[in-house]
C-alpha cells in the first residue's frame, strides 16, 4: 500500500484532492440511502418474530377456536421421496412428502442434520408450521429444526444496514481527508498521509456487521437481537478502524534527495 504525502517528488494538485472530495462525499451518500434500505422491515420482522415465539398450537384454548388464528398446527404425510441433492453448493437430504397435503408442507423439504439418515420412503413425518413457514420437521420422535424462521431475519438487516451505514462513514471520512490535503497543498503546508481503504480492510467492514448480526441472532430474541448486533459490530469495528488508521499513519516514510531539498525550502521560507 503506497502513503502519498506532501513531501512526495510529484507536487500536489489540490484541484484533483477537490475533485476527490467531491466525489468521496457523493459515493457516501448514497451508501447512506442504500443503507437505509434494509432498515426498514426490521420492526415488522421483530413483530413478526414475537408473534411467531408466542404462538400457541392451533386448536389449544389460547386460540380462541378459530381456524384463521396466527398458530402452529402440525401437518402429518407419507414420504413419496427421499434422497440427496445439491442446494447450491451444499449437499442437503430432500424429502416429498406424497399428495395431497397442505401448504407448505407439500414442498420439497430440505433437511441437514438429526433427519438425514433416519428417513426413507413409506415413513411417516410430521411438519410444523406457523403461517407460510416451515418451521420444523419430526418423525419417530426426533425434530430437526428448518432454516428461514422469522426469528433469523431481524438481526441480519441490522447487520447490513450496519455495513452500508459504516462504508458511508469511510467514504466521509475520505472526503474529508481529501478536502483538508487541497486547502493545505494549496498554501503549501505539509499534511499527513491518505490512508487506503483496499479490498481487505473494506471486506473486514462488511464482514464484522454480519457476522454480529448471525451470532446475536441465534443467542438473543427480538429487539435484544437487534441490538447486541449493533453492540457487538461497534466493539469490532470500530477499534479495527482506528487501527488500520494508525497503522498506516505510522509507517517509516522513505527519504530521497528531492525530498531533503524541498524540506530545505520549507524550512528557509518559514
Amino acid at each position: 500500500m503506497a502513503v502519498q504525502t506532501a513531501e512526495q517528488v510529484e507536487p500536489a494538485r489540490p484541484g484533483k484532492a477537490w475533485l476527490r472530495a467531491v466525489a468521496w462525499g457523493l459515493l457516501g451518500l448514497v451508501l447512506l440511502a442504500l443503507s437505509a434500505a434494509p432498515s426498514l422491515p426490521v420492526p415488522e420482522r421483530v413483530a413478526d418474530e414475537k408473534a411467531f415465539l408466542n404462538a400457541p398450537p392451533c386448536g389449544s384454548k389460547a386460540t380462541g377456536g378459530t381456524a384463521d388464528s396466527d398458530c402452529t398446527r402440525t401437518i402429518r404425510g407419507t414420504v413419496v421421496s427421499a434422497e440427496r441433492a445439491r442446494s447450491g453448493k451444499a449437499t442437503v437430504f430432500r424429502v416429498q412428502l406424497q399428495a395431497p397435503v397442505p401448504a407448505p408442507a407439500d414442498r420439497p423439504i430440505d433437511l441437514q442434520e438429526e433427519l438425514s439418515d433416519r428417513i426413507k420412503p413409506g415413513d411417516e413425518v410430521e411438519v410444523t408450521t406457523w403461517r407460510n413457514v416451515r418451521v420444523a420437521a419430526s418423525h419417530d420422535g426426533v425434530s430437526e429444526t428448518l432454516p428461514g424462521l422469522p426469528d433469523e431475519k431481524a438481526a441480519m438487516l441490522v447487520g447490513l444496514t450496519l455495513a452500508g451505514v459504516w462504508l458511508a462513514i469511510l467514504a466521509f471520512i475520505a472526503a474529508f481527508g481529501s478536502a483538508r490535503r487541497a486547502r493545505r497543498s494549496a498554501t503549501g503546508r505539509s499534511f499527513a498521509p491518505r490512508v487506503p481503504f483496499g479490498a481487505a480492510k473494506c471486506v473486514g467492514v462488511v464482514a464484522a456487521p454480519l457476522a454480529a448480526g448471525f451470532l446475536a441472532g441465534r443467542i438473543w430474541d427480538a429487539w435484544t437481537a437487534v441490538g447486541m448486533t449493533v453492540a457487538i459490530w461497534a466493539l469490532i469495528a470500530l477499534p479495527a478502524t482506528i487501527a488500520a488508521l494508525r497503522w498506516d499513519r505510522d509507517r517509516p516514510r522513505t527519504s530521497t534527495p528531492a525530498t531533503a531539498q524541498l524540506e530545505a525550502e520549507h524550512s528557509r521560507a518559514n
